[in-house]
């Protein structure tokens, strides 16, 4: 289909809209009519979060077909929620308000949405640099860390044995001045595995 442009991204955040998005746009409007004394909607039973009572149909299918054409602009609409002006307490101010509660429950979920966006993308981000992090020191080469057993076995086998007992000795202690004393303000281990740790964290996020 020419145009067609099906992302499963937009397709799930369309469904979620569907059945989270409209309903709270039109609970936010006979929300606060009902507030300020019109019980129109409640009668109508629109007073509520279920998506049946408030999804369109035609409204519903135009903001699946514009979210799919990926043209840019996206349109679509729930079941109008009904209201009678002359119920409300405060006249067109009460009127102003019933109006801009629903737009405003838009706003509110993204601001809800753009925050938990944030914060998952930082806890991957921190979950990508733990796991960059764990990969190198442990790769590196003096026991007991997995580095050396991988380097014993890739050396000479007679090397190996010369080296072994004197390096599973001491290796803590080798790891302990690597890793943590200091060379101007910066330790050993921290000037070969920050390069390394940053280096292959803008590779698998791109960044």
């Amino acid at each position: 289909m020419l145009g067609l442009n099906i992302d499963p991204a937009m397709l799930v955040a369309v469904a979620i809209f569907l059945v989270v998005g409209f309903p709270v746009h039109e609970f936010s409007h006979a929300l606060a009519a009902y507030r300020l004394g019109d019980g129109t909607a409640k009668m109508f039973g629109r007073l509520t979060l279920n998506p049946i009572v408030h999804l369109d149909p035609a409204g519903s299918l135009l903001l699946v077909a514009s979210a799919l054409l990926g043209g840019g602009f996206i349109i679509g609409w729930a079941k109008p929620t009904p209201v009678n002006p002359s119920m409300l307490r405060g006249g067109r101010r009460a009127e102003a308000w019933v109006a801009a509660a629903g737009p405003l429950s838009n706003l509110v979920m993204a601001g809800v949405a753009a925050l938990a966006i944030r914060f998952v993308a930082n806890v991957i981000y921190v979950f990508v640099i733990i796991n960059v992090a764990l990969f190198i020191f442990n790769l590196i080469p003096i026991p007991p860390l997995d580095g050396s057993k991988v380097m014993f076995a890739l050396m000479n086998p007679r090397t190996a044995w010369q080296i072994r007992p004197m390096l599973e000795q001491w290796g803590f202690l080798i790891l302990i001045v690597v890793m943590i004393v200091p060379i101007n303000g910066i330790s050993i281990g921290g000037r070969v595995v920050g390069p390394l740790l940053d280096g292959l964290v803008s590779v698998l996020v791109g960044f």
